[in-house]
Parts: C-alpha cells; structure tokens; sequence
C-alpha cells in the first residue's frame, strides 16, 4: 500500500466523544504509553458483569480518543475504524477501508481483507486499525495486522473475546476524581448544577454509563446532581428495589429516570416506540433513516404518539438522545444513533412480549423500506446487515408469516453476495432455505432461496454443495412453476456451472442444453434469458471441446429466427453478435471478424452509427481485430468507438472512459507505449473527478494499469 504524498485516508464510522469526556489518568494511565507503532493493545473490562447487564467501563470512548488524538496530531497517515461485532462486520470494515485506499476490486471479501491487512503489515505509511465490540477471537482471526508502521487498538466485553497476541489493559469505572471531572466538564454550562456531584458519583460506583445518563438528566431539567440524587435518583430505586432485588444495579435505576425523562421532554412524542425500535437492531451504529419510515411512524403511532410522522419520530429519538439513552451522530451521513448494549438489554427486559415483538416486526419493516439499494460496502449497508441479524434472531418464524418470507432476508443476502461476502451469504441462504421449506413447504419463496443458496455456495467455490442445491431448485420449482420457469432455468443454469467445476463438463453441457431448451421452448430464442443460457451452454462446450457443435446449432437457430423476423430485427442482431463471440472463443477468428463486421453494419443500418448499440458493435469488432493480431485496424475501431462515445455520451461518461482505457491497452500492444500510458492516466484521472477515488470503474482502471505496467517491465 502507497499512499500520494500529504493523502490521508479515514475509513468507518468513527463514533463521537460524548459530552463532557475526560482524559482517565487514574483509571486508564497506560494506553499512550502501550499504543506505539508495532504495538496491539486491548481494552477489557475490569470486573465481570452478568450477560444481562453487559458491563459499562467506558472502553470504546477511550478508543475514540485515541483514534482522535492520533489522527489530529498526524501521527497516523491511515486511521481504520472496524465495529467488530462478527467476522462479519470485521470484513465489512476492511471492504470500506479497501475502498477508500483503492484496493478493493471485485474479489470475495475475505481476499480483499488479507490482501489489505497484508499491505498494511509491509507498510511504510503509520497506520491505525480499531476493532470496536469484538466478541470473539475467532471473529478477528487472520485479520489482525502487524507492522512496524502500524498501531492494532481492541475494545471487547472480556478477556475471553481477545487471542493471544495483545497487550490487555482492564478498564475499570470512573475514579471519584475522574466522575467529578466528568461531571464538571457536562455540567460546565451551568456550576450550580455539579452542585452533590461528589455525593452521585460515589451512589453510582462511578459507572460511566450511568454517570452519563444522570448527566444527560440534569444538565436538560435544569437541576443539580444533588436535585437529582435525591428527588430522582433515590425514589426511583426505592420503587425498583421491590421487583429488581439484589439484582438492582445504579444503572437500571439510572435507565429507569432516563426513560421517564424523555417521555417528560416529549410528552406523547413515541420516545418509548423509538427506543424500543433502536433496541431491536444492532446497536453499534443503526443509519438513522430507519427511524423516518412509514413503519417506524406506524409503531409510534400505535404506541400512543400523539403527532406520528418522520420528523415526530426523529424528535423521539433527539429526546432519548437529551435523555441519555442513545447517542446521535449528525456529522455523519446519514446520521447515525448509536445505542449501548446496557440501554439495550434493560429495554428488551423492561418491554412486554407484545410491544417487543411489534418493535422487532417493524425493525424488520423499516430495514426494509430503506435498505440502501447499491452501496452494499459502505458502512450503510453493513449496519442495516448487522441489524438484519439481529432482528431475525429477535424474530424467529414470525419472519415467515402471511404466506411468504419477509423481504428483509432476501434483501440481506442480495446484499451479502453483493459485498463478496460469500460464506455470510451461503450461510444465510442456507438458514433460509431450511426455514422456508419448514414452515412453508415447497413454496416460490423456498425456491428461491435454494436456487440463491446454490448460486451463492457456487461462487464461493463449494461446487458439490452448490450442484446438491442447485438440483432441489430444479426438482421443486419444476413441480411448482413448470420446467420452463424462469427460476427452474436459472437453477439449472447453476446446476451445469457448478458440474463444469467439478470437471464433469459432459453433464454440464447436457444440463445446460437442456436449460437453453426449456427457456427457448417458454420465453423464444430471441429472449434475453434464452441468450445468456446458450453463453453457458457455449462455454461447457468448450470446456468439453465440443463447442463446434454448439456453434453448429446455435448458427441453426440464428438463421431459423432470421426466416422468422428479418436480419435487422434486434434479437437476431443480439443472436449474430453471440454467435460472433462464439466464434471468437473456439478460435475461429475470421468467422468472428466477418460475423463483427456484419453485425456492426446491421446496428448502424437499424439504429445509425450514433446509438449506444453501434458503440458496442464497433468495441466488439475490435477486440475481434485484436484476437486475430490486427492490430492496426483494432487500433482504428478503438479510435473510432472512442471519439464516438465522447461525442455522444460525453467525456467523462462510464462508458467513454472505459473505451479510453481499451484504447490505451491497444496503444500498448501496439508498441505505442507512451500513448498508451498516457491515456490510461488520463482515464483514471478523468474517472476520479468525475465518478470518485473509490468507484469500482476508477479501481478497476488502477489494477489494469498496474497489469499492464508490469507486463511490460516482464517483457
């Protein structure tokens, strides 16, 4: 990893600093100290605590310190900020990092982590990673990275949870000292209001989180800590200590107040339906869009809210965010509320089955309504992921309800897939698959699942598992759809795919034949689903070394569905173009060259030489010229393809500058070496300002370049 000169990248949702932070000389001395380069230090809490009530020592917040104080002062170059709350999110995290460095590609994510935590062991550039909440060591296994440059900061709910290889240092609560400072510093707007700050300190052993919540009560009701110790503070055990017991901590008489206040901010504002809903998701950073939904707004409103609407319930949770419940980031974007795992669980254990079960419903509605289409490796994304798990663990069966499966797990491991989160995704898919059939039998919602599991399991390289599910698909969407469902013929299409890989390319070819029939017979040869089967049929006759009879009788079909239509229909123009590339690919290079050539004339005729089909006529041609060593006249395709494209789609369109970059690696096979170098920097610069440093088109161009550079230094 190289960094430019003076760049300096920061990745993940870094939290805020809550109101009022003070340094922890007494309690928290060595970090400094232990943080130096080289060095990986973890966070843990000083004492145990029941699951019930996970314990308060302020770790995460000495992190974001650290992080902060690193960062400002330019000690770090790369500052990584990872919720570490599953393998999952870990490598949720890396992808966001990769991202921002330019080193994601395409690749399955687990690649994309151990190449980026490779390069940062090998860095000259000073680094930070923060793993925030991790909860066990396996979930950071090979993911943890060592350098000379870098800086590994864990926080985790105990030692258990940290492998071996760190440095541990306990957190204990707040010293009196430090609380009052605390309190000082929160407090600060108003001195008559520490007033018994000494005295509230010590009634709360100097948690941090309760601390917190008390702070956030006196400094919005205008009282003094004394005010609160006794009129809030005092009463409110008292009337707990009769069901709570022994069990009664400072911070669930702390929670309790807090919960009263903000209903007392907002009278019949939802505060309690907000916070309910926050505490049905991942509470380590829940994008705050989910809190404007028609679903939350529905939940409120059944909860009592006098005035239900999205800026109603965006008050609610602004009030719980008054009332020290919950914290709210408006620097980041979308916002983001944070929850802490104590406010979580006393919430949980505080709602009624009923209402909890309506808040867990709507979490899962509200995820849905907004989940965010097309960023599925930004921290958005992995948030609503993080959640999703989380509500279907809360949820159960009741996900799979009113004749189908909710449409948050499908939306879930779209996502996964998407990601290159693969195994996530074939996990997920198989838990799925296995609930649907159970509840719901041999059902459409089953079958997608299976055939997703099958493509999922397939890409991630588990091709006898992926052919196992793939065959089920078939076998249940035939008996539910018909053999010529669009589903059951992408099912097989999975089925063939995953035989080819396991080397039986015979089978593939026959499964794969038989799909291409299935979706010719329901959908027409012309189809585009039609067309992209043959593709795989094609590629496992070639596999097979049989793909001259698929060119045989594809070229059958093309001249059957040309007697039907006409030469310039557009499928037969589609169907002549993959014949073409059939061509190509069995090496016979003056058919593909002719079948280009007449193809490109036919767009031209059909549509003119400026539509975006004669574009892509003219690019194929090209690489047609190129295969067959033409360079000179793939050369003047590219030119052509590319001053076209910038003229009628624009300079800095996607698609010019991809041809720019097909250009630039022509130019260099040519021997044009500095033409060619100096194109393709021009695209990638072009790429940054138009798309961003992180659009997979820029990163894309990067990792051809660099190809190509070191093609040329091995020749």
């Amino acid at each position: 990893m190289r960094l430019a000169r003076n760049q300096r990248v920061r990745s993940g949702a870094v939290p805020p600093l809550a109101e009022g932070w003070v340094a922890r000389p007494e309690t928290a001395p060595g970090l400094e100290q232990a943080l130096v380069p080289g060095a990986a230090v973890a966070l843990i809490p000083a004492h145990d605590t029941p699951p019930s009530e996970p314990c308060s020592s302020g770790k995460t917040q000495l992190a974001v310190q650290a992080a902060r104080s690193l960062w400002k002062a330019g000690t770090v170059d790369v500052l990584v900020w990872i919720s570490a709350t599953s393998r999952e999110a870990v490598l949720s995290g890396y992808l966001d990092a990769a991202a921002m460095l330019s080193t994601a590609g395409d690749d399955d994510a687990e690649e994309v982590a151990l190449r980026l935590t490779g390069q940062l062991c090998q860095s000259t550039a000073s680094w930070l990673v923060v793993l925030d909440g991790v909860r066990r060591p396996d979930d950071i296994d090979g993911l943890r990275p060592a350098g000379p440059a870098g800086r590994v900061l864990i926080t985790a709910a105990d030692v258990a949870a940290v492998p071996a290889g760190p440095r541990t240092l306990p957190v204990p609560p707040y010293s009196s000292r430090e609380g009052v400072a605390f309190l000082a510093r929160r407090l600060s707007a108003d001195p008559d209001q520490r007033t018994g700050g000494i005295d509230l300190v010590s009634e709360l052993d100097g948690d941090p989180e309760a601390l917190g919540q008390a702070a956030a009560v006196v400094a919005s009701a205008g009282i003094s800590c004394w005010d609160y110790r006794r009129d809030w503070y005092l009463p409110q055990r008292a009337q707990l200590a009769a069901s709570a017991g022994p069990e009664l901590s400072p911070r669930m008489v702390t929670w309790m107040t807090a919960v009263i206040h903000a209903e007392q901010l907002l009278p019949g504002g939802g505060t309690w339906p907000m916070l309910l809903l926050a505490a049905a998701m991942d509470g380590a950073t829940v994008p705050g869009m989910l809190f404007t939904t028609q679903a939350a707004v529905a939940l409120a409103a059944a909860g009592g809210a006098r005035r239900p609407g999205p800026a109603g319930c965006w008050a609610a949770v602004q009030a719980l965010h008054r009332a020290g419940l919950v914290t709210v980031d408006e620097t980041s974007r979308p916002p983001a509320v944070r929850v802490s795992r104590g406010v979580r669980a006393l919430a949980q254990r505080a709602a009624e089955d009923g209402i909890l079960q309506a808040a867990v419903r709507t979490a899962a509605d509200a995820l849905a309504e907004s989940w965010p289409a097309g960023m599925e490796r930004s921290w958005v994304a992995a948030a609503c992921r993080a959640s999703a798990r989380e509500v279907r663990a809360a949820a159960g069966d009741a996900l799979f309800v009113g004749g189908g499966c909710h449409r948050l797990l499908t939306l879930t491991g779209n996502s996964l897939e998407a990601a290159g989160l693969l195994d996530a995704a074939a996990g997920w898919w198989r838990d799925v698959a296995g609930d649907s059939e159970r509840l719901l039998g041999v059902h459409r919602d089953t079958v997608s699942a299976e055939a997703r599991l099958a493509d999922a399991l397939l890409i991630a390289g588990q091709d006898a598992d992926a052919a196992a599910w793939a065959d089920t698909a078939v076998s249940h969407g035939t008996a539910l759809h018909g053999p010529g469902h669009r589903e059951v013929t992408a099912a097989r299409v999975t089925l063939g795919q995953a035989l080819g890989q396991l080397g039986k390319a015979g089978d593939a070819a026959a499964v794969l034949f038989e799909a291409a029939a299935g979706s010719e017979h329901s959908l027409g040869f012309g189809d585009p689903l039609t067309l992209s089967v043959w593709d795989a049929y094609t590629a496992a006759c070639l596999a097979a070394g049989t793909i001259s009879d698929a060119i045989a009788v594809f070229q059958q079909k093309a001249d059957a569905l040309e007697a039907r239509h006409s030469a310039l229909d557009p499928a037969c123009v589609a169907a002549r173009s993959k014949l073409a590339a059939y061509c190509l690919a069995a090496g016979r290079t003056e058919d593909a060259i002719a079948g280009h050539q007449a193809v490109l004339a036919r767009t031209v005729q059909m549509w003119g030489a400026d539509h975006p089909q004669a574009l892509l006529a003219r690019s194929g041609l090209a690489a047609a010229y190129e295969t067959a060593g033409k360079i000179r006249l793939a050369a003047e395709e590219r030119e052509r393809a590319a001053e076209d494209s910038h003229r009628i789609l624009g300079g800095d369109h996607p698609e010019t500058l991809a041809r720019h970059a097909d250009l630039a690696r022509t130019y260099i096979t040519a021997g044009q070496l500095d033409a060619g170098l100096s194109l393709f920097q021009d695209a990638i610069s072009r790429c940054e300002q138009s798309l961003s440093a992180r659009h997979p088109l820029t990163v894309a161009l990067r990792q051809q370049l660099a190809d190509a550079t070191s093609d040329l230094a091995a020749r």
